[in-house]
């Protein structure tokens, strides 16, 4: 019993641990009303999360939503088109220069996603100078064209006009069937992650990783990393004579590998799942 408890305590430090070092990742979402941003969040990161998650108040322009389990807050900027978007800007910044300011990196704004609808065929200066505040903040930022159908040369021409931006995707969030029966298959999500996984920190690689649900990819990266990292030092503990069982080593490393591994995946796995996939190994 003794054994068992000890083991019981192991595994939720592990899973503790692990959690704690995926942490969080902050992800800033801007656009003018009517660009599909609650689409496009919902598409990356699960099929309600613009709908379900916890939206609190930042700002008068600006509401912080995140949902319980998944290692994610998304800052969604509102007010571009507001006639005093100088205020909401303004306040905007000072929001980011705090969060940067702030102990420890869960706080910081990892990466921004500027969301133009090629609908519109416009890029207005609100949104160019908020490319720029962005960047200048050190808030690396990837203008988004959404509802994207036929490009027409928008896309060079959003390159053009805001040379701030890290990149330039054009994104299609969903399915569409056109008047005509033709079907528009949703595109771009991959690029949009691979891209968004680029401009995170390292720190925040796995918390995007689990957080997204457009990339089985993405995850396995992440838990190969750990299963690498695992067996190195397994590796290393087997190569070194030691005067008791080898499981008091390998043991603590098998259990931070698959807490890792869950973490990295964004799932949940009860302790006594673990427990049971340690003893059965």
């Amino acid at each position: 019993m003794l054994l068992n408890d000890q083991l019981s305590a192991q595994v939720r430090e592990r899973l503790e641990d692990a959690l704690r070092a995926r942490g969080r990742v902050n992800i800033l979402i801007a656009g003018k009303t009517g660009v599909g941003k609650s689409t496009l969040i919902n598409s990356v990161f699960g099929g309600d999360f613009a709908k379900t998650g916890h939206g609190r108040p930042i700002t008068e322009g600006t509401r912080e939503i995140s949902k319980k389990g998944i290692p994610l807050r998304v800052i969604d900027t509102r007010g571009l088109e507001q006639a005093d978007r100088g205020r909401v800007r303004k306040e905007l910044q000072t929001e980011i220069k705090r969060r940067h300011q702030a102990d420890g990196s869960n706080e910081a704004i990892h990466a921004a996603w500027l969301c133009l609808s090629e609908d519109s065929r416009r890029v207005e200066e609100a949104e160019t100078e908020l490319c720029e505040m962005l960047e200048n903040l050190g808030v690396p930022t990837a203008v988004i064209i959404t509802k994207s159908r036929q490009d027409a040369g928008f896309k060079k021409e959003v390159e053009r006009l805001m040379p701030a931006a890290r990149n330039v995707l054009r994104v299609r969030a969903l399915d569409e069937v056109l008047d005509d029966g033709h079907e528009l298959p949703a595109m771009g999500l991959t690029d949009l992650v691979e891209l968004t996984m680029e401009l995170v920190p390292e720190a925040q690689h796995q918390a995007f990783a689990a957080a997204q649900t457009v990339s089985r990819d993405l995850k396995r990266r992440e838990a190969r990393a750990a299963v690498v990292a695992a067996a190195t030092a397994a590796a290393a503990a087997g190569a070194t004579p030691i005067p008791f069982s080898d499981s008091a080593v390998l043991i603590p490393i098998q259990i931070g590998m698959l807490a890792k591994i869950t973490a990295s995946y964004g799932i949940s796995l009860e302790e006594g799942v673990l427990m049971t996939l340690i003893s059965s190994g």
